[in-house]
């Protein structure tokens, strides 16, 4: 959705909308919500500053949907804005997704971009390492360069290394507090991907 500024709100900030919405009114089932494992870090902390809980599935419409079905909750999304209501869809529905985002709105009685903005996000970069074959994370240099970006990491970011799907080569993204280190630690991540497929 993008607000009445023009801003672009991602699927992070509605999933906590409509989580936040669903509690008050006692229609949140399973204490939380389900989000890929690309959701920001800092929607996780946010929800648990409300009590509320948020379990990752892999990226991937049908994977958020099994684990809502597995585990019982009723709202799920991706930070790409494809959100799933199962009180009324079993698929991401973006008209009945945005119903929910306006009846909120209407109900603060606020500007968008005051109801929407729930948490700030933490710095995420995303970078793809194309190569032409092997598997560069079986090599120790790429084993201990994401080990040591895991460590600096730990308890402050998080660190997703995965296959890509459209083309060969792995997507690095990692996030965190301090946007300039969240930069050099993908960047040594992907340095040492390059020179193991090289």
């Amino acid at each position: 959705m993008v607000d009445e500024t023009g801003t672009v709100i991602d699927g992070d900030q509605l999933m906590a909308t409509i989580a936040a919405a669903h509690a008050r009114e006692g229609r949140l089932k399973g204490g939380g919500l389900v989000a890929t494992v690309m959701s920001n870090l800092g929607l996780e902390r946010h929800l648990s500053a409300q009590g509320l809980g948020l379990v990752r599935a892999n990226v991937g419409d049908r994977h958020v949907l099994a684990a809502m079905r597995a585990r019982g909750y009723n709202v799920g999304g991706e930070q790409s804005g494809h959100i799933i209501l199962s009180d009324y869809a079993t698929t991401g529905d973006g008209l009945v997704a945005a119903l929910q985002i306006l009846a909120e709105v209407q109900r603060a009685g606020a500007p968008a971009s005051e109801v929407l903005h729930r948490f700030e996000p933490l710095p995420q970069l995303l970078k793809n390492v194309r190569f032409a074959g092997g598997k560069p994370l079986d090599e120790p240099r790429v084993k201990d360069a994401i080990a040591a970006a895991e460590g600096e990491l730990a308890g402050r970011g998080r660190l997703l290394i995965r296959p890509a799907g459209t083309e060969p080569g792995l997507r690095v993204r990692a996030e965190g507090d301090d946007r300039a280190q969240v930069e050099r630690l993908v960047d040594s991540v992907c340095d040492a991907v390059r020179r193991a497929a090289a």
